[in-house]
């Protein structure tokens, strides 16, 4: 088996309840981009800073991927990775990158679009079912969000995607190849939840405020496509019945808490405003009504208002934003000291946070792999207990944390 060489070692010290206590500083440290906003409660936002005692490395496990947008550990080790260009790829063990996997379905590329989130199938071992993100053409030179899913078939060097099916579409169609979601996970009832971004276009923000189209919202469907019974808005005339929660940005992080089993995503804010939301069924999340940050402009979002009646805050927040994108909860013995945290891949940060939580509330913040200088596109906890990175680059990598 190939040697893996380390291309970062760190050692984190221990900063015992003292040192804790006599060190609030947040993590983060810059002036937000919108003045005069405040949390809407303690710890919202800029939780402590934290260090623990950690002694890691980072090992590249893989490098030649395209951009590479989302990772799914198959059950024999090996790895699935969709790159945006629209190619998916079989990496192995050691490193090695399969040709592009057959089958996979025409995807509109270019600005953000392209192919996005991957999952398998919960009985993926009995029927090979894998499931794809992407944005798919559609007539008049639009597109939009789908979701597609086939049999996983074949050897390493001609494995393919069979029977490949369309089983969600987001309604309606744009022009626009921005703000497009895309990231997915399984709940434990085998359901799916799909992110759909508001696409970055006035219709789009004004849309995620309406329940008659997917766009700015968690779609909620079965693993078939079919609509599950309890979604909060079937029967209701005119509202969409995949709709699970409303008022989203651009959700680019969602995982399934493991002791609570609800889901958390995280979506991209404006200038400012990066939220942690816990989507709960028919709950408005408030975009674009409420938000923190302001727009690129460096104007107010809309009305320039924080809270509003009826509309959920997030349970957590950044301003300045990191860009969030792959999310995974740390629930293995590899690094006992980590065990219970959150982990959150930065882009425009180019850091991994790592969160300490008590409950629904974050109470501490800790930025690693700042020295990488690296774009954090995904972020999987390994069978073995590592975890693993996706690094967003035209020469992207598989990166591995590892104890030292």
């Amino acid at each position: 088996m190939r040697r893996l060489t380390p291309i970062l070692a760190l050692s984190m010290l221990v900063a015992g309840p003292a040192a804790m206590a006599a060190a609030p500083r947040p993590a983060e440290t810059r002036a937000p981009n919108a003045a005069g906003q405040h949390p809407a409660f303690p710890g919202q936002t800029r939780a402590p800073a934290l260090t623990t005692a950690m002694r890691f490395q980072v090992l590249r496990v893989a490098r030649g991927l395209d951009h590479p947008w989302s990772l799914a550990f198959l059950p024999d080790g090996r790895m699935l990775v969709t790159e945006r260009v629209g190619r998916l790829r079989i990496v192995g063990r050691t490193g090695a990158l399969s040709p592009p996997v057959a089958g996979v379905p025409a995807v509109t590329t270019g600005g953000q679009a392209g192919l996005f989130g991957l999952a398998l199938d919960p009985h993926f071992r009995q029927n090979g079912f894998v499931y794809l993100a992407y944005e798919e053409p559609r007539p008049g030179g639009l597109s939009g969000l789908s979701v597609a899913r086939g049999k996983l078939v074949g050897s390493r060097g001609k494995a393919a995607l069979q029977g490949v099916t369309v089983i969600f579409r987001a309604q309606p169609a744009l022009p626009s190849k921005l703000n497009m979601g895309g990231r997915m996970v399984f709940a434990p009832d085998g359901t799916l939840f799909v992110g759909v971004g508001d696409r970055f276009v006035p219709e789009g923000q004004h849309d995620a405020q309406l329940l008659n189209n997917d766009l700015g919202k968690v779609v909620h469907i079965d693993a078939d496509g079919s609509i599950p019974k309890d979604n909060p808005f079937v029967g209701k005339a005119g509202d969409r019945p995949e709709i699970w929660s409303l008022g989203h940005r651009n959700i680019e992080s969602a995982a399934i808490n493991p002791w609570t089993h609800q889901l958390w995503t995280v979506e991209h804010g404006p200038r400012g405003g990066d939220e942690i939301n816990i989507p709960r069924p028919g709950r408005n999340y408030g975009w674009p009504v409420i938000t923190y940050g302001e727009d690129y402009s460096g104007k107010p979002v809309g009305a320039g208002i924080t809270a509003h009646p009826g509309m959920e805050q997030p349970i957590y927040y950044w301003d300045p934003v990191i860009a969030p994108s792959g999310m995974a909860f740390y629930d293995a013995d590899l690094f006992p000291a980590w065990k219970g945290s959150l982990f959150v891949g930065g882009l425009a940060s180019e850091h991994l946070a790592r969160l300490t939580l008590k409950g629904d509330r974050v109470v501490g913040e800790e930025w690693l792999l700042q020295d990488l200088h690296k774009r954090i596109r995904d972020v999987v906890i390994g069978p073995d207990g590592a975890i693993y990175l996706l690094t967003d680059e035209a020469d992207g990598e598989i990166l591995k944390l590892a104890p030292r």
